[in-house]
């Protein structure tokens, strides 16, 4: 048998953001490899398959990528239909471009499904639209995450230049990168938001400045988090002030 790979994205969390073509595949696959994060309810829409967890968390056991890639190659000579399902979209901070280069040096065919990323349904659930007219004119996608072995990344530098700046792995050191972030020109009173489990029930965001980012962080639980910064916050920011203050005055 030559099976087909799919790399398909499971978005944020939420089972109807699936694209209809990622709801198609998950019902017609035969193995699904899964990352830790995905909602137990889209792993349902895949009721004939073989589930595999082979998911990354940062200070837990994680599946070696080196791994991933041969369970993918061996899947593709057992079953017809294989879906890759990743957190997100599959080509922004998925690894896909591993998975993607193994299979093809296996001859083995591949497809992506692209997904909703965590920052899009992020500036979706705060209704703030990471551009505006006459404020932010660029956005950057970055992570101050690296594997071992690998180089250091230039993140803060695009960071420090983007209009707004999503920074994604990054709540766990929210303290370091609110003072790199500083140290390098981002201004103390840059408007925050960390947002965790976007687009699912338990969503919850905090809003503040760069200065307080990491105190905003200790009320981060452990589901996924992203942290959104820019002028482009500063009305919800503001707005989330003024409740604050109203609040204390209450009690």
């Amino acid at each position: 048998m030559s099976g087909k790979v799919y790399l398909v994205g499971a978005g944020p969390g939420a089972p109807d953001l699936l694209s209809l073509r990622a709801a198609r595949l998950l019902g017609e696959a035969d193995v699904v490899f899964h990352d830790a994060l995905v909602n137990p309810e889209i792993l349902a829409m895949a009721p004939h398959a073989k589930l595999v967890a082979v998911g990354k968390r940062c200070g837990r056991h994680s599946t070696a990528q080196a791994f991933i890639n041969k369970q993918l190659v061996d899947a593709a000579g057992k079953y017809r239909v294989i879906v890759r399902l990743k957190g997100g979209d599959p080509m922004l901070f998925g690894r896909a471009q591993e998975e993607i280069d193994a299979l093809a040096a296996a001859g083995i065919a591949t497809e992506v499904v692209p997904g909703i990323t965590a920052a899009l349904a992020a500036s979706a659930t705060l209704k703030v639209s990471l551009t505006r007219r006459g404020v932010a004119r660029n956005v950057a996608f970055v992570t101050p995450r690296i594997g071992k072995m690998e180089k250091a990344s230039d993140w803060l530098a695009t960071a420090v230049s983007a209009d707004t700046a999503v920074i994604y792995m990054g709540a766990g050191e929210a303290g370091a990168i609110a003072q790199a972030l500083m140290a390098h020109g981002r201004a103390a009173t840059t408007p925050v938001a960390l947002v965790e489990c976007a687009s699912l029930p338990a969503e919850q965001w905090h809003f503040g400045h760069l200065a307080e980012l990491e105190h905003l962080a200790h009320h981060v639980g452990p589901g996924p988090a992203i942290i959104v910064l820019g002028d482009v916050l500063r009305e919800r920011v503001q707005a989330a002030t003024l409740v604050q203050e109203a609040l204390r005055r209450v009690v």
